[in-house]
């Protein structure tokens, strides 16, 4: 299908379903600007400006990912986006611009098996705890200094404190869990010691990123990828320094963990 077309709402609809089966969709050979990016990914919620990353000119919502010689990718960590809010994203649109030839490729993880291959008595305590998840994990002050934004850097850390979510998520329309810890914002589990936190935080993060719950995509200019960020992480490969590599994401916010 066409990306840049009014779609209908069945169409929409069907587009939904796709997704809550496979988490992760691929749509080949699209030309969409920002505007149309922005207009398809707003057919699906209401869509977040991030607020350390430039946006688009003509589509603030629209996230600018560049990298090249001149600055580095440090993106290739399993992750969810965004989980330092509240309610974090239920998905995202991610249309690439500009490939590399060589490296580049993103990988998603299913978060929902990761749950399930743990152990019972593992599933049930993990289903028991929560964790902290901060904005200023990831966003360092290192990172405010290195693009000349420390003017701003208290007031993005007042205006995202901490939050706490549950360790194993639940979808609510199927009944069932996922995992819902990250390494580039969770910081703790509450309730344990710092020795006990740390260490089944190293195991989930080394379970959650086997083989077997992958899918690697090779980027072609020209494509979109949509992926459920409630159910997978997923992994950008920063492997193709010094050559360049710009995508545009739209974040589609979502509902508070349960």
């Amino acid at each position: 299908m066409d990306l840049r077309a009014v779609l209908s709402d069945s169409t929409i609809a069907s587009i939904s379903a796709a997704l809550d089966q496979h988490l992760v969709l691929f749509f080949e050979h699209q030309e969409l600007d920002p505007v149309q990016q922005r207009d398809f990914a707003a057919r699906f919620g209401t869509l977040y400006t991030h607020p350390f990353y430039p946006g688009d000119e003509q589509a603030p919502e629209i996230m600018v990912l560049a990298h090249d010689e001149t600055r580095r990718a440090n993106s290739d960590r399993w992750h969810n986006d965004v989980t330092y809010l509240e309610k974090p994203p239920q998905a995202a649109v991610l249309y690439a611009e500009e490939i590399p030839e060589i490296g580049g490729d993103t990988l998603w993880a299913n978060m929902c098996l990761a749950y399930e291959t743990l152990s019972p008595p593992l599933r049930e305590l993990v289903s028991n705890l929560r964790a902290v998840h901060s904005f200023a994990k990831n966003f360092t002050p290192e990172r405010f200094r290195a693009l000349g934004m420390e003017d701003r850097r208290e007031q993005l850390y007042a205006e995202h404190p901490p939050v706490s979510h549950p360790v194993a998520r639940t979808n609510l329309a199927t009944g069932r869990k996922a995992l819902f810890v990250n390494q580039d914002f969770t910081t703790h589990i509450e309730g344990l010691s710092a020795r006990e936190g740390d260490a089944l935080l190293r195991f989930l993060f080394e379970h959650m990123a086997q083989p077997e719950f992958q899918v690697r995509w090779r980027w072609r200019p020209h494509t979109v990828a949509f992926w459920d960020n409630r159910w997978a992480q997923h992994c950008a490969l920063a492997d193709y320094f010094p050559n360049r590599r710009r995508m545009r994401r739209a974040t589609i916010l979502g509902d508070r963990p349960v």
